[in-house]
């Protein structure tokens, strides 16, 4: 099973329908696929083979999907590494991974020891390709799972491992996803997310179904603005940050997003305070969803009630959904099974009945479910605050701190103590231009009206930015 020829099968039909457009350039499905065989051929000149484990370092484009089809097709690795990482960040990747080959565009990486990878299939870009001697041979269980794709976590706990996937396992989580996201031919997807980090469930299942997938990250808003109007687009995916720009945006009319029949929300939980801006600006209650790299998609709140907006809605049919080591308040670990799942970590390597029990993955979120049986999540299980005995889940004093007038992004830690255990600490970015509040009183005072009185920080400090993971979660 390969997944490029499951994409090249299913859009047969659809050859001459657009397939991906950015700005005023536009391919069809019949020029994708062609594209993308091209590059395969030149790939097969240079060495890449099957199994070999192919670094992608490429910005969002039409050559980064074309690329990484190429690279799928021959039945070799896509990892891909996305263009914030540093020289450092890169290199480690490159080497915990055992990489055989760097593919990337020109400008992205020191050309020492490559050379140019010259294929009729790039639409807009340069790239070089380099051979590399892995100092390790992957064990016999990576030959037997027929590998597809391999990506590091985000990094906002622990240690990275690179999440590996197989073809099957891709086709089983975008089939799972679709049971919630219904895409079809007739959608437009506008995309603004960064596809080093999210390209497996959404942009294979968009293919998949023979959607037109519109590139808007590099001009946010303004690419956007364009999908909305001269592409008329049905679909967004989106983080909640892009969906606070558009609310507030003077160049987005609300009814200029009247095509729109979802705008799914996802990266990051989803603050109340943007999804009734966005609501109110275009009338659309926006789609939270849960997604993880080591199962894909299972949650996606499909609910129009605005009462459930701080969960992420039941779990999709395939898959189930139980929490485990329950406290008094019925808080307990999230752990899912069901289509999908990883295959395996590559670094150190760990296959899948060493990872799963009895089939449950533990996400290593803290959650509770309602009884409607919707899912919201409380916060990671290694980013709760103990104070005095008592739990604190940073996300939920975030998202209080976030409706205070003038604060941009706020940052919740346990500062150790001798006492209480912890302390629930606070770091504020402020919006443009804006006061701090006069000696914290106003914002304490807040915080006292909308937390229980353990929860609010007991202290508070300025900061001109948060430390950021490359997918732009905040560092845990």
């Amino acid at each position: 099973m390969n997944i490029f020829q499951t994409i090249k099968l299913e859009t047969a039909a659809f050859t001459g329908k657009p397939a991906v457009v950015k700005d005023s350039y536009s391919i069809t499905y019949g020029q994708l696929i062609l594209s993308a065989e091209l590059i395969a051929s030149s790939l097969k000149q240079s060495g890449v083979a099957q199994f070999h484990r192919i670094g992608l370092l490429c910005s969002d484009s039409l050559d980064y999907i074309t690329a990484s089809l190429a690279i799928l097709s021959l039945s070799a690795v896509v990892v891909p590494i996305s263009t914030d990482h540093t020289e450092n960040e890169i290199s480690d990747i490159l080497n915990k991974i055992s990489m055989d080959f760097l593919v990337f565009e020109k400008g992205s990486h020191g050309d020492e020891g490559a050379f140019s990878l010259i294929s009729k299939g790039f639409c807009t870009k340069e790239f070089y390709i380099k051979k590399r001697s892995p100092q390790e041979k992957p064990c016999d269980e990576y030959y037997r799972i027929n590998p597809a794709f391999i990506r590091f976590s985000s990094g906002t706990t622990g240690t990275s491992k690179g999440i590996v996937l197989s073809h099957e396992t891709i086709i089983d989580r975008t089939d799972a996803a679709d049971k919630g996201l219904k895409i079809t031919g007739e959608d437009t997807v506008l995309w603004v997310l960064s596809m080093s980090f999210h390209f497996v469930v959404t942009i294979l299942l968009f293919l998949r179904r023979a959607s037109t997938i519109v590139l808007c990250s590099s001009r946010f808003p303004e690419a956007l603005i364009d999908g909305l109007s001269k592409h008329n687009g049905t679909f967004i995916y989106a983080s909640p940050f892009h969906y606070s720009l558009l609310a507030k945006s003077d160049f987005i009319a609300g009814d200029s997003m009247k095509n729109i029949r979802m705008a799914v929300s996802t990266a990051m939980k989803l603050p109340e305070k943007i999804a009734d801006e966005f609501f109110d600006k275009s009338g659309i209650e926006l789609t939270e969803a849960y997604g993880i790299i080591e199962v894909g998609l299972p949650f996606i709140n499909l609910s129009k009630d605005k009462s459930k907006r701080n969960s992420v809605g039941r779990p999709l049919p395939d898959y189930e959904v139980a929490l485990f080591n329950l406290d008094e308040n019925k808080v307990g670990t999230i752990n899912i099974r069901g289509k999908g799942l990883l295959d395996a970590y590559f670094s150190p390597w760990q296959g899948r009945a060493g990872i799963l029990n009895d089939g449950w993955f533990n996400t290593g979120d803290l959650g509770k479910i309602d009884d409607a049986g919707f899912l919201t999540i409380m916060g990671r299980d290694k980013e709760v605050i103990n104070f005095a005995g008592m739990k604190v889940f940073p996300s939920e004093v975030e998202a209080v701190i976030n409706q205070f007038p003038g604060v941009k992004e706020s940052y919740v830690y346990g500062e150790n103590h001798s006492v209480y255990g912890q302390l629930p600490m606070a770091k504020l970015v402020l919006q443009n231009n804006a006061d701090a509040p006069n000696s914290l009183s106003d914002l304490r005072k807040y915080c006292y009206q909308k937390l229980a009185q353990y929860k609010v920080p007991k202290g508070f400090e300025y900061v001109s930015r948060l430390p950021k993971t490359a997918s732009g979660k905040i560092k845990r």
